[in-house]
């Protein structure tokens, strides 16, 4: 018997519209390479590869929508990429640099990281899927820290070791802790600083521009005790906003 359905038509789509969904596949291969420099002792490269894939992860979203290219498949591209790169990797590295003397205490910890993002990003994503219509709960703030920030804090023990090259050893126990606990910050419900919603005054712009360009400079010249200080005001910026968020209902009054 004959086939009488038509051919779907091919549809065209512009190589550029790709340029989202490769930067993603991009921020993939640095997060993984990162453990393979890791198991090669070169932690400094592990921890770039690292910070190379969450700028690639900010950069991929916002090309998806400068190109108008956003799509079903980005997004979960986006997601598994995110568990690699900010859940899996960072707890990797960190089991390989101090953690292996406490085998099973670390290995527990790692797992428990490595859960929490899992948790964290599935909560994000069920928040911006959001069948109601209305504004997803993280569009102003994020409601726990983001995965890419958790990432970049939950290696501060490494900064620390670094800075003080041979004179700072940190207990593997000690580690292990800071692991748990920056997993237990992803997935709680407190605020944390986003900069989706951030305005400055036009003429204010050359300010702000001198202040980036410093932090780079400072990352290229003084790495690890300029990360050591961007995690401490992060976690600084925390404790402000759940300050804030609990006096604020005192201020009110009965």
């Amino acid at each position: 018997m004959a086939n009488d359905e038509q051919p779907r038509p091919r549809r065209k789509l512009h190589i550029l519209h790709l340029l989202p969904n490769l930067v993603s596949i991009l921020g993939l291969c640095s997060g993984l390479t990162a453990i393979r420099f890791a198991m090669d002792g070169r932690f400094a490269t592990a921890i770039a590869l690292i910070g190379l894939a969450a700028a690639l992860d900010a950069l991929d979203g916002r090309l998806a929508r400068m190109l108008k290219s956003e799509s079903a498949i980005g997004a979960e591209l986006d997601s598994l990429g995110d568990f690699v790169n900010f859940g899996v990797t960072p707890g990797l590295v960190l089991y390989i640099w101090g953690l292996k003397g406490e085998a099973s205490l670390g290995w527990i910890a790692v797992l428990i990281y490595a859960i929490c993002c899992m948790l964290r990003l599935a909560r994000f994503n069920v928040g911006n899927k959001r069948a109601d219509g209305q504004e997803p709960a993280e569009r102003t703030s994020f409601i726990g820290v983001p995965s890419p920030a958790g990432a970049m804090l939950v290696l501060a023990p490494m900064y620390l070791a670094f800075c003080f090259a041979g004179e700072v050893r940190i207990p593997g126990a000690a580690v292990a802790l800071w692991m748990v606990a920056m997993g237990a910050l992803m997935i709680s419900r407190i605020r944390t600083p986003s900069l989706k919603r951030v305005t400055i005054y036009a003429e204010d712009a050359r300010y702000v521009l001198v202040a980036v360009a410093a932090v780079v400079a400072a990352l290229l010249t003084y790495p690890w005790i300029t990360l050591l200080a961007l995690a401490a005001l992060y976690l600084a910026a925390i404790l402000f906003l759940a300050r804030h968020d609990i006096l604020a209902p005192l201020r009110k009054g009965p």
